[in-house]
């Protein structure tokens, strides 16, 4: 084969092994979901549904998740002037491990005119998978303080996850305590199958395996060592007695 055909069979085994790697790889999966909010204010409830769409990067060991607001949310009888309002919200994760992550955002850039629909920024947080697997995250509950009051919206049509994340667990998952605990049970059988060879050799029993410990090794080492020192001692001392018992012929 020519040099020249050697390289581009190399750069299209390449790029193929490439493509397997990418194809092979977890890849995020995310979905806008409405989510219906209906919305506790100080003077009376609101309702608005507003797309939300939730997003991660992966940082360290964890993932920056990041919230947005594609539509505006409740609204306010009095206008609110520039960083008066201040939204905070939860995400909700569920599948391989479940709980909340507190998400939050800077106040209102600009002004908010009375009795429109308040735009939330785009609120973010910080992920840290504990356990290995599929996790799945949901819009949750909404807060809106402002001059002085809270607004709480809370999601009331049961909205689909925005996120899908294949994750895995950040230091000791479940796997490394359970290999403690196996270390642990083995020790504890141990001791209990000497105690158990004892009672049984009181007896006349004698159905017992023998212990291969640590100690019995080096006893059985030490043994052996003992046996080959003999051996060749014996070896010598077979020579010497040949070679003087030939010496008088």
């Amino acid at each position: 084969m020519s040099y020249q055909k050697q390289t581009a069979a190399l750069v299209l085994a390449t790029a193929l092994a490439g493509s397997a790697l990418l194809l092979a790889a977890p890849v995020a999966q995310a979905d806008v979901q409405d989510v219906d909010y209906e919305c506790k204010t100080p003077i009376g409830n609101k309702g608005a549904v507003s797309p939300i769409d939730i997003k991660s990067v992966k940082s360290g060991s964890g993932y920056k998740l990041t919230m947005s607001f594609q539509k505006g949310v409740s609204s306010s009888p009095v206008e609110l002037g520039k960083g008066a309002m201040k939204p905070s919200a939860l995400i909700e994760f569920g599948g391989a491990e479940s709980g909340t992550v507190p998400v939050s955002g800077p106040t209102n850039s600009a002004t908010i005119p009375a009795n429109t629909p308040i735009k939330i920024s785009d609120l973010s947080g910080t992920y840290t998978p504990k356990k290995t697997g599929k996790v799945t995250f949901t819009a949750g509950v909404l807060t809106i303080k402002a001059l002085g009051t809270t607004t709480t919206c809370t999601p009331a049509n049961n909205p689909e996850p925005s996120l899908t994340l294949d994750v895995k667990g950040a230091g000791g998952d479940s796997g490394s305590g359970s290999d403690s605990g196996t270390g642990t049970g083995s020790g504890t059988g141990s001791g209990t199958g000497g105690a158990s060879a004892g009672s049984q050799g009181s007896g006349g029993g004698g159905a017992e395996l023998p212990q291969t410990g640590p100690a019995d090794s080096a006893i059985a080492l030490g043994t052996l060592g003992g046996t080959v020192l003999l051996a060749g001692a014996a070896g010598v001392l077979w020579l010497t007695r040949r070679n003087q018992a030939a010496r008088p012929r």
